[in-house]
C-alpha cells in the first residue's frame, strides 16, 4: 500500500499524469472534486469553500475561525483518503499533511512557462496574454495558499521525493518513472508503518474535530498527537477548566488511550 501526492503548477500536466498512473497502478485517485465534497459533507459550509481552497485567503479570511476549520476538516479528508492506501492525491497540501507517512510518495510537476503558455493557450483558445495572467495568478494562490496554511514553500524542492518536468518528459514518461519508484522505495516494512501512522494521524484529527465542532471548546491551534496508545492535546486555552473538560472529553472518545494535556493558558484581558 503507498499513498502518492502529486504537487504541480497549472499547465504541468499533473491531473493528466495522476489519471494515468492510477489506472497503470490500479490506485484511486483523489481529485479536487472529490476533496471538496468531502470538506463539505463533513461539514464545512459550501458557500466559504471558495474562499480557501487552494488559494491564498484574503485578508480578514485569513484572520476568521473559518480558516481554521476548513484547515482541520481539509486534514480530515486527506487523512481519510490516505487510511485507504494505493491512492493517489492531487493537491491541497497533501505533501505535507501526509509527510509523517513512510510509504508516502510525494512528487512535484513542472514544465517550462513557455510551454504552460502554449498548453493553455491551445485548451481555451486564449492569446498570450490570457495564458499569462492564468499562469500568475495561479502560481500566486498556490504559493499564497501553502505559505498561509502550512507556512512552506510549496516550490521547495525539498518537500518532494522527486520533482518532473514535464516540459521534457511525457505522460507515459511520468507514470514509469512512478511505477518504478513505487516498486523502488516502497517496502513492506514501508507500507506496514505507514498505515499505522496514518490510522493514529487520522484519530487524532478526528479527535480534533469532535472537540473542537461537537463539543465545541473554545481551544486555538488545536491538536492531538496520537502514537499508539497515548494522546496529547497541543493548543492555546483561556482557562484550565476548559482544558480539564477538553481532557475528559478525549478520555471518553478514546478510552483506550491516556490522554494528557500540553495546551498552553492564556487568558485574555
Amino acid at each position: 500500500m503507498a499513498v502518492i501526492t502529486i504537487s504541480r503548477q497549472v499547465a504541468a500536466l499533473g491531473d493528466e499524469v495522476a489519471t494515468a498512473a492510477a489506472q497503470k497502478l490500479g490506485y484511486k485517485f483523489i481529485d479536487r472534486k472529490q476533496v471538496e465534497h468531502r470538506i463539505v459533507e463533513l461539514g464545512f459550509p459550501q458557500e466559504k469553500l471558495s474562499k480557501y481552497d487552494e488559494r491564498r485567503p484574503g485578508f480578514f479570511a485569513s484572520l476568521a475561525k473559518d480558516r481554521d476549520e476548513y484547515l482541520n476538516y481539509l486534514q480530515l479528508a486527506v487523512l481519510e483518503a490516505a487510511s485507504k492506501g494505493n491512492c493517489i492525491l492531487i493537491g491541497r497540501g497533501s505533501f505535507i499533511i501526509l509527510e509523517e507517512l513512510q510509504n508516502l510518495l510525494a512528487l512535484r510537476f513542472v514544465s517550462p512557462d513557455d510551454v504552460r503558455m502554449e498548453r493553455l493557450k491551445n485548451e481555451f483558445s486564449w492569446n498570450d496574454k490570457q495564458a499569462r495572467t492564468r499562469i500568475d495568478e495561479s502560481d500566486t494562490n498556490r504559493r499564497g495558499f501553502h505559505k498561509s496554511f502550512f507556512n512552506l514553500e510549496n516550490e521547495d524542492p525539498q518537500h518532494f521525493h522527486l520533482v518532473l518536468n514535464t516540459g521534457i518528459l511525457s505522460i507515459d514518461d511520468s507514470v514509469r518513472v512512478i511505477e518504478s519508484l513505487v516498486k523502488t522505495l516502497i517496502t513492506p516494512e514501508k507500507e506496514e508503518a505507514g498505515t499505522k501512522r496514518v490510522q493514529d494521524l487520522l484519530r487524532g484529527q478526528q479527535l480534533v474535530n469532535q472537540l473542537l465542532y461537537t463539543y465545541k471548546y473554545s481551544i486555538s491551534f488545536l491538536r492531538a498527537d496520537v502514537r499508539d496508545n497515548s494522546v496529547t492535546l497541543q493548543g492555546i486555552a483561556d482557562s484550565q477548566a476548559i482544558v480539564d473538560r477538553a481532557v475528559e472529553s478525549a478520555t471518553k472518545l478514546l478510552p483506550s488511550c491516556a490522554v494528557t494535556s500540553a495546551i498552553s493558558i492564556v487568558q485574555r484581558h
